[in-house]
């Protein structure tokens, strides 16, 4: 994932997850997310492009806690000014904007690789993209040294927890966030015989 990629993975995300947080603060809050965590050297993204442009995406991290910190801290200004309009057209969104400070420590920090996010457009479910690019980070993460990676799903949302299930990743706890009940799911990437320690994206 580059800097000029950042407009059409907010899309994507809004998209898919429009009634996430992040989401309901609006494009351009995303957008300055997306160029933040880009800039981040903790960040790791990968697009899947087809001749039409970008389709999909996926988004992680080799220490959500500390890269989210980061980002935050050096785009404070960008980002005040990007969620205004998004406040204002939903101002019940400041409470869980609030409560986001607090999802490391909810969520545990035992391993501080995690994936973040994925989205795709919707004529690619089914097609297996999504298995295949999310190869493509655990590889990265593998060959980077982490020997385990963190997902995090609603506990309601019984297709990602059946595709977490399949890939090998184990139920490591429960938490409450924004008022929902989640699942911890972590994999072992080291006895997981679907990764490789194979790198592509440029190391900072």
């Amino acid at each position: 994932m580059q800097y000029c990629d950042a407009e059409r993975v907010a899309e994507l995300h809004q998209a898919a997850m429009g009634e996430s947080l992040w989401a309901r603060l609006g494009r351009r809050f995303l957008i300055e997310v997306y160029r933040g965590l880009i800039d981040d050297p903790r960040f790791l993204g990968f697009v899947y492009e087809e001749e039409e442009g970008i389709r999909g995406f996926v988004a992680g991290t080799l220490d959500g806690s500390a890269m989210m910190s980061g980002v935050f801290r050096e785009r404070v200004f960008g980002l005040a000014v990007a969620m205004v309009p998004g406040l204002l057209r939903d101002p019940f969104a400041m409470r869980p904007l609030l409560e986001t400070a607090f999802y490391f420590d909810r969520s545990g920090d035992t391993v501080r690789a995690e994936s973040l996010f994925c989205s795709f457009e919707p004529h690619l479910r089914g097609k297996r993209v999504s298995g295949h690019i999310n190869k493509v980070l655990f590889d990265e993460l593998l060959a980077r040294g982490h020997s385990h990676v963190k997902v995090t799903t609603e506990r309601s949302n019984e297709g990602a927890n059946r595709q977490l299930q399949s890939w090998g990743f184990v139920e490591d706890g429960a938490f409450r966030f924004y008022g929902k009940d989640m699942v911890r799911y972590v994999l072992d990437l080291e006895h997981c015989e679907r990764v490789a320690p194979v790198s592509r994206h440029p190391m900072v």
